[in-house]
């Protein structure tokens, strides 16, 4: 497992595959836009990875030592909404009793689950040149677990990790040494209770609310989390564990909106956050650095990443 910086797939040129081999990061992280666009995003990235453009730029990153990794939300890509009308049983259940397709899917639907897992197999093996470690994350929205009688008792890190599991044996089929990332964010930052991690998870930790924790209870968002690393680390403590942090994330700073602001990098709290990072044990560290691309270097410049490359060396 190598650090690494996250772009979205329209950002990547050969430019910025230079940009990071040249800085000493070893890793290229793909991350199709989430939120309402998760499903469009990752559907133009399948058919992006198609073409002969895209792919000779992995190789190309290949080329220079990185490796290539696609870290994604992928909950209404692998649960299509639009099996909602003959199987309502396959998605979630809210507080008030009713079955809805808005977000995620029910984890005790066997079906459901079958369905779940076997798309993301076939999805593993679409990516091109992927490492061996995969980023199926569940829908980017708190409050969205199932709440049916069966998956009640199961609270969201609990049912995403139930999903992580069963994504993983299905993928170990045809990729022996795959790896899966249990996403350790918002709702799911608080340890699983009542399921275990399977052989193959791993832990990826994303600090989210120290950066966009809503003000009115920002503190308590952001206590919390500190609170949960240490029993989260506990309970992955056999596998590798990663940072994702947001340090170069211009695309939360321009609140996911076009054109990107003009970014200021905080460069010691970024030197402070690595340098905990690695005396807690985090086996990798990577950050979004996304609204970084060509449209920005038209407004503001090319941005230095060098710093983040000094800092994890």
């Amino acid at each position: 497992m190598k650090n690494s910086m996250l772009i979205h797939p329209e950002e990547l040129t050969k430019k910025w595959i230079d940009r990071l081999a040249d800085a000493g990061v070893g890793a290229l992280g793909i991350h199709p836009r989430g939120g309402s666009v998760a499903v469009a995003s990752l559907k133009e990235l399948i058919e992006q990875m198609k073409t002969k453009e895209y792919r000779e730029l992995i190789d190309y990153a290949h080329d220079r030592g990185l490796e290539v990794e696609y870290e994604m939300h992928t909950a209404g890509y692998l649960m299509p909404r639009e099996l909602f009308k003959e199987h309502p049983e396959y998605f979630r259940m809210n507080d008030r009793g009713e079955r809805v397709a808005d977000c995620n899917f029910c984890v005790s639907n066997g079906e459901a689950m079958t369905i779940v897992a076997k798309r993301a197999a076939e999805l593993a093996g679409q990516l091109y040149g992927s490492s061996r470690n995969f980023y199926f994350w569940m829908d980017d929205v708190r409050g969205v677990r199932c709440q049916c009688p069966r998956c009640k008792e199961l609270s969201s890190s609990d049912q995403a990790l139930t999903i992580y599991n069963r994504i993983v044996f299905e993928i170990r089929k045809y990729i022996p040494d795959a790896h899966v990332a249990h996403l350790a964010y918002q709702d799911t930052i608080v340890p699983p209770t009542k399921v275990l991690p399977a052989e193959g998870v791993f832990l990826e930790y994303a600090p989210y609310e120290k950066y966009a924790a809503p003000a009115e209870n920002a503190a308590e968002l952001i206590e919390r989390e500190k609170r949960m690393v240490a029993p989260l680390m506990k309970m992955f403590e056999n596998a590798p564990m990663k940072v994702l942090e947001y340090w170069y994330d211009n695309s939360l700073f321009s609140k996911w909106k076009k054109p990107p602001v003009k970014f200021n990098l905080d460069e010691e709290t970024m030197k402070k956050d690595i340098s905990e990072y690695r005396k807690m044990g985090f086996d990798a560290i990577s950050t979004f650095a996304c609204f970084l691309g060509d449209d920005y270097e038209e407004m503001h410049g090319i941005f230095d990443i060098t710093p983040f490359g000094k800092a994890i060396k």
